[in-house]
């Protein structure tokens, strides 16, 4: 198993993995920019050259980065859209430059429109970006989603249609986030729904397509479409489910990132709690 945390870029993109040593992670996951601004300081030779030599000499080997909270590809607007997918174009040109393999996003909201509209307008979004940075080895994770508001994402349904709509298949993959789909209604907390749950992924999406894992528990219950995390243990999912995820041999090469609340101190309780469920019996 690959188990890590979000963290850090303050003070640098460097340092994100000093913090990750320190917590104990395998892997980590990073915002490139301040993910609640619009703009972004430009990346410089140095910014970069400093972040891969950095990384080449750490003991985290796998990065996958996150994008704005700001991006909205499933907006109605056509001035909102187009702001979208120009900031998310540069999102993309940013992980390319320091050579992460993923970005993970959040699809949008739809803000009154349909579901079926707001899937293309993302699709279309995703479309336009990959056919703007061709040739580009960087792709893109649909995050799962808890299905608050207008958000889309909370049904396998609405990853499948934007993946079928996307001609680049090799760039376009998914991270399941397992307080995120908790909430939307896939109960995982027992082991035959755990089962089941991935079972109708599988089928539906392909496990081929999961690229990451985002390791949250939940605060509230399942079915309630609220997206509340809670440190693992501490939420409405409980300790089995988590206990499955780790280890699930399907997924031994797949990063698993922590989004808990508490900083550091608890991402190292969540992480010793998690390797601590490691091989128990199922």
């Amino acid at each position: 198993m690959i188990l890590g945390a979000h963290v850090s870029i303050s003070g640098g993109l460097y340092k994100c993995f000093q913090r990750g040593e320190e917590i104990g992670a395998d892997a980590i996951q990073i915002f490139t920019k301040n993910a609640t601004q619009w703009k972004a300081k430009t990346l410089t030779d140095s910014d970069i050259e400093r972040f891969r030599l950095t990384w080449k000499n750490s003991k985290i080997k796998k990065v996958i980065a996150h994008g704005s909270y700001l991006i909205n590809l499933a907006h109605p607007g056509k001035d909102e859209w187009r702001k979208a997918v120009d900031a998310f174009q540069e999102e993309i040109e940013r992980v390319e430059k320091l050579e992460i393999p993923w970005l993970v996003m959040h699809p949008g909201s739809a803000h009154g429109s349909s579901d079926e509209d707001a899937i293309k307008r993302i699709s279309d979004a995703l479309n336009e970006s990959f056919d703007r940075t061709k040739g580009y080895k960087s792709g893109v994770l649909v995050e799962t989603m808890s299905g608050q508001g207008s958000g889309i994402g909370w049904r396998f349904e609405h990853l499948k249609k934007i993946m079928e709509l996307v001609r680049d298949k090799e760039r376009i993959g998914v991270c399941v986030d397992t307080a995120h789909i908790f909430a939307a209604g896939y109960n995982l907390s027992t082991k035959s729904g755990y089962m089941k749950v991935f079972r109708e992924f599988s089928n539906i999406i392909g496990l081929s397509r999961l690229k990451a894992i985002h390791l949250n528990e939940s605060m509230k219950q399942c079915c309630s479409r609220i997206d509340r995390h809670a440190n693992i243990g501490d939420g409405e999912i409980g300790l089995d489910a988590f206990r499955f995820i780790v280890n699930d041999k399907r997924f031994t090469s797949i990063p698993m990132i922590l989004e808990t609340p508490g900083g550091d101190v608890m991402f190292k309780r969540n992480l010793k709690i998690l390797r601590s469920l490691s091989q128990r019996e199922l």
